[in-house]
């Protein structure tokens, strides 16, 4: 059997499993370690007397993975961004920050809403994890918006949608990993990611202010704060501005070179937020409880990592990802249409994966048929399918799947963010975040689309750096 063959097989096995309700982690390492016993047993000829060998030597090469990839200094970020925002939460450094946003924005239609979206923006600015900023806000922001007379059901989708911001706004968890996998350089994605992580949110913020205007019994604007009490509240979350300039100084320095590498940077602001923790009065229970979560999600995240990292061996030794390029490239269609039918086929199998999870699993296929469509890794742009370089072409993408992943953390049955808000609330159904949340698939088709469409919103600040 041809290697191809093997890979479109096993691939199948896993998508089987991971229908079936296997984690991710586990069924892409098995699917990985059966086609690395399958491929070497093939060249044995299927002998009998070979099928310990072939399994000795693909438990071997299995073996090095995880050691080899994460040991990566890059992926070290990860605990650090983690650990940065649940940190701020003990600091009550969220609170201080929904506070100030209030008192700044809540004058205008759906204003605690557009509040709640900007503070989670905010947050997302020191916290890399999505769900961990839709968790803190439901306990919130939530109770705020229902005791104005917003409907339960839209504060939810509030919260779990404004949470979604966290991909794409530095530090990026997801970032990171899309560095890793696709071997690009970190501080510039991280740095990509800004501008269209602040977009994302002031796109949000529109759609909320035109419902407020359109829709009868929608939420008041909240008045009555003197200029006094809004200058009043912006020291108190001026730690989060800090922890945001430290981290982008040390992925970018406008004025000379960086201050040092991100994961440099990581370190510092987790120090800064944890003297202000300590500062606020966060004691030793408090401060297990946020290293023993940083422990939990950093641990979860890992293993989903080793066990893609495996199936993406065996995906190397099968050729699928070199075959699939080709495929791709062959299509009669214009490379932007291609581009185009990848991202719907990524908020299809969102519904049924984690974001992560469906990360790692396609880009090692997806990611060279993009850059193949744009004519190569290295490739000019004036010589570009999409008019950029390769090396700018894999930032762009990367945002762009990213952001799929945000649009992937609110679509049912499997939108991760909507059951964390219910979870927090008891009062509050899935169903009724699922119903609260719609109006922004909304949003975010738009928002996808101005950035397939104007990819300087994605690269400007790449192109400076």
């Amino acid at each position: 059997m041809e290697p191809i063959e093997i890979g479109i097989w096993v691939s199948g096995f896993l998508l089987l499993m991971v229908v079936m309700g296997m984690r991710v982690a586990f069924a892409a390492g098995m699917a990985g370690l059966v086609g690395l016993v399958w491929l070497r047993w093939d060249q044995f000829g299927y002998d009998p007397d070979k099928l310990w060998q072939a399994i000795s030597i693909s438990i071997k090469i299995a073996g090095q993975v995880p050691h080899g990839k994460v040991a990566s200094q890059a992926l070290s970020l990860i605990p650090t961004f983690i650990l940065i925002g649940y940190l701020a939460y003990y600091a009550g450094l969220t609170r201080a920050l929904f506070e100030a946003a209030k008192r700044w924005i809540a004058w205008v239609p759906g204003g605690l809403a557009v509040s709640t979206v900007f503070a989670t923006a905010g947050f997302a600015a020191v916290s890399g994890a999505s769900v961990a900023t839709a968790a803190v806000f439901a306990r919130i922001a939530i109770p705020e918006m229902l005791k104005i007379g917003y409907d339960k059901r839209f504060a939810a989708g509030v919260v779990a949608a404004g949470g979604t911001l966290a991909s794409l706004i530095p530090p990026s968890a997801i970032l990171v990993i899309y560095a890793i996998i696709v071997e690009q350089d970190v501080g510039l994605l991280l740095l990509a990611g800004f501008i269209p992580g602040v977009f994302s949110a002031i796109i949000y913020a529109l759609l909320i202010i035109t419902l407020a205007k359109t829709m009868k019994n929608f939420g008041p604007p909240v008045r009555g704060f003197t200029w006094r009490q809004r200058f009043a509240s912006l020291p108190p979350a001026l730690p989060i501005v800090a922890v945001v300039v430290i981290i982008i100084f040390f992925v970018y320095n406008p004025f000379g070179e960086a201050w040092g590498t991100p994961t440099e940077g990581g370190a510092v602001g987790a120090f800064i937020v944890l003297v202000m923790a300590l500062l606020h009065g966060m004691r030793w229970p408090e401060l297990k409880d946020s290293l023993i979560e940083t422990a939990k999600l950093t641990a979860m995240i890992f293993a989903i990592i080793w066990g893609v990292l495996i199936y993406v061996r065996f995906l190397g030794f099968a050729e699928l990802p070199a075959a699939f390029a080709d495929w791709i490239t062959s299509l009669s269609m214009s490379p932007m249409l291609i581009l185009i039918c990848i991202l719907l086929a990524y908020a299809v199998l969102g519904m049924f994966m984690d974001a992560i999870g469906m990360l790692l699993l396609t880009l090692p296929v997806v990611y060279p048929a993009v850059m193949a469509l744009n004519g190569g890794e290295y490739v000019s742009a004036a010589d570009s399918a999409f008019g950029m370089s390769g090396p700018m072409c894999a930032i762009w993408f990367g945002i762009l799947v990213v952001k799929m992943a945000e649009f992937c953390l609110i679509t049912p049955p499997i939108g991760l963010n909507c059951f964390v808000v219910a979870g927090v609330r008891d009062d509050i159904s899935v169903q009724d975040v699922f119903k609260g949340v719609t109006p922004f698939f909304i949003a975010d088709g738009i928002t996808i689309a101005l950035l397939v469409a104007f990819p300087i919103i994605v690269l400007w600040l790449p192109g400076l750096a």
